[in-house]
């Protein structure tokens, strides 16, 4: 098989289908584009996850004069209930599972109350009492809480047992929520640029099919006429992998480490993560395109 003929051949059909060549750019593009940022919100949210599940407490709340809690009947809890509370925490069963713990009385509660709420119609009709007095409690491994938690929940003077992971989760739903919408449309976009290309290739072909005809007549392979319109097909998706690379990577230069990074003290995924992803979008870019076209100029040369 002659390359430059091969090569010839394909940049020819290149030119002539020029408008449809950059539809396929375009649409390999935006899907891609929703993959890769489907990738690296998913490795945000791993991140995320470790940073704060190491950091998430357990907070045993103690009873206040307004409780209704069912261990809650006597009222606030007592001196004698916070002291047995305490050596339950540091009993045997439960030592071993707790990295510290501290408690928080109503004045500290309070004070944590007005620096989070200050300004707020909050800050202005909240008293101490009515704020529970806490033990907070950081464990060794955050995944064993339910053993503090089945443990203190049945304390007199407890009013609840709580784990800050159940906030956590509910955040990273709406998050995974958020990544595997990304994740459907890139899956539908693809499914459109894969029929985009197939179609291309197929009109490219019709356009050529007088030389096609040519060819056959004078012994040229299958093989022969397929390939310049598989590389056709490989080009366009080529270009729109990269171009979906180079945005992915421009996504989290510019908006994830510089505005997101400035304004929230958090560490996100950076642009070597999204380095990582970019030969994956390439690979599917040029797989999705070769197979596409592959598949369709076989069935137009069966008919």
């Amino acid at each position: 098989m002659r390359i430059g003929l091969v090569l010839g051949e394909a940049a020819n059909g290149l030119r002539r289908n020029a408008s449809m060549v950059v539809s396929v750019v375009l649409v390999t593009f935006i899907s891609l584009t929703f993959v890769g940022t489907a990738a690296l919100l998913q490795l945000q949210i791993a991140q995320m996850k470790n940073f704060w599940y190491d950091r998430a407490q357990v907070a045993v709340y103690l009873c206040t004069t307004v409780s209704t809690a069912a261990g809650c009947t006597d009222g606030e809890a007592t001196e004698e209930q916070k002291a047995a509370i305490e050596e339950q925490l540091g009993s045997p069963i439960l030592q071993p599972l707790i990295d510290e713990f501290y408690f928080e009385d109503h004045e500290q509660a309070f004070a944590n109350f007005q620096e989070q709420f200050e300004g707020t119609p909050a800050a202005d009709y909240v008293t101490p009492e009515v704020l529970n007095e806490t033990f907070w409690v950081n464990l060794v491994d955050p995944s064993e809480s339910a053993v503090l938690v089945e443990s203190l929940a049945g304390f007199a003077g407890v009013e609840q047992v709580f784990d800050q992971r159940n906030y956590l989760d509910q955040i990273f739903d709406v998050l995974n929520a958020a990544s595997y919408t990304a994740i459907a449309i890139a899956a539908i976009m693809l499914v459109a640029a894969a029929l985009l290309i197939a179609t291309t290739i197929r009109l490219s072909a019709f356009s050529r099919r007088r030389e096609l005809g040519i060819m056959r007549l004078v012994g040229a392979s299958n093989r022969f006429i397929q390939t310049p319109f598989v590389l056709e097909g490989i080009f366009a998706g080529l270009i729109g992998s990269l171009l979906a690379g180079g945005a992915v990577v421009a996504i989290v230069y510019f908006f994830v480490q510089g505005y997101l990074a400035d304004n929230l003290s958090f560490t996100f995924v950076g642009v070597n993560d999204a380095l990582l992803v970019v030969p994956l979008l390439v690979v599917v870019g040029v797989l999705l395109a070769a197979v596409s076209a592959g598949i369709a100029i076989t069935r137009y040369l069966r008919v």
